[in-house]
């Protein structure tokens, strides 16, 4: 029964004419009834294939970093020890090289400080003063005098310092200093660290010497204290000979009147 079915449905089909101009009609009816469509441009058509290759390549792209990640070897950050790290060659063997021979253990630490400088202690400051060495201080009561040249003096210009340390109020005071006429002697000056007002000053050449005086006023009071009196002068050109200098102190105080005389020592 199945192939009479067959050769039937073959008779038929070779036995069909279709109808060309009934097959257009409908073809033109149904395009009549369905709406136009607006053309969409071959950008955006081709747009999600654009995306498509693009996720593709990077998927690519990930695997085959990974890829190439596993197979070459990576190397590592150099630590803070001693040794480096060298980055092996394919076919070669890590090797751990020392930056420095090492007798094994822990890498002594730097040492501190500064071990090729060499220090050399300050001499002390209790030592004598050099501008006032020890023996030419003299004595007498609240009075205590020491006289010295200058250690900054030039060879044509020289300054001798009498220093006074008063251990009473004094009510009376003269202080003299002589410097000999040895070689074109000339004052420049003189200072003292008590107030000027307090004192008359005068210089003059007495007695083959160029005297400083200096006298307290009456009414006046020198407190206890260091007192400076200085004189300044011009020299023949060399070195001067301060030997012949000296000064001469007197002073009255609460307990009567005292004195003291004394050279000047060179300052070094």
């Amino acid at each position: 029964m199945n192939d009479e079915i067959g050769r039937r449905l073959r008779e038929a089909a070779e036995a069909h004419q279709p109808d060309h101009d009934r097959m257009l009609a409908r073809v033109h009816r149904g395009m009549a009834a369905t709406p136009a469509r607006h053309r969409v441009p071959k950008f955006a058509r081709s747009w999600p294939k654009v995306v498509l290759a693009g996720s593709a390549a990077a998927g690519i792209l990930a695997v085959a970093g990974l890829a190439v990640a596993g197979v070459l070897p990576v190397a590592p950050a150099r630590p803070d020890g001693a040794t480096t790290l060298t980055v092996p060659t394919p076919g070669a063997t890590p090797s751990v090289t020392p930056s420095s021979p090492s007798s094994g253990g822990a890498a002594p630490p730097p040492p501190s400080g500064h071990p090729e400088r060499t220090t050399t202690p300050r001499p002390s400051s209790t030592g004598a003063n050099p501008a006032a060495p020890a023996g030419n201080r003299v004595s007498d009561g609240p009075l205590s005098a020491q006289g010295s040249v200058d250690p900054h003096s030039t060879v044509f210009w020289a300054q001798s310092t009498l220093t006074l340390d008063i251990a009473q109020p004094l009510t009376a005071l003269t202080v003299e200093v002589r410097i000999a006429q040895n070689g074109g002697v000339q004052s420049t000056g003189q200072w003292q660290t008590g107030p000027g007002d307090d004192f008359t000053v005068t210089v003059q050449e007495r007695d083959g010497a160029v005297v400083y005086r200096w006298e307290l006023k009456p009414g006046r009071t020198v407190p206890a204290s260091q007192s400076v009196f200085a004189v300044q002068y011009n020299h023949v050109a060399g070195a001067r000979d301060a030997d012949p200098d000296g000064y001469d102190v007197r002073a009255t105080s609460g307990d009567g009147t005292h004195a003291v005389q004394g050279r000047f020592t060179r300052g070094k």
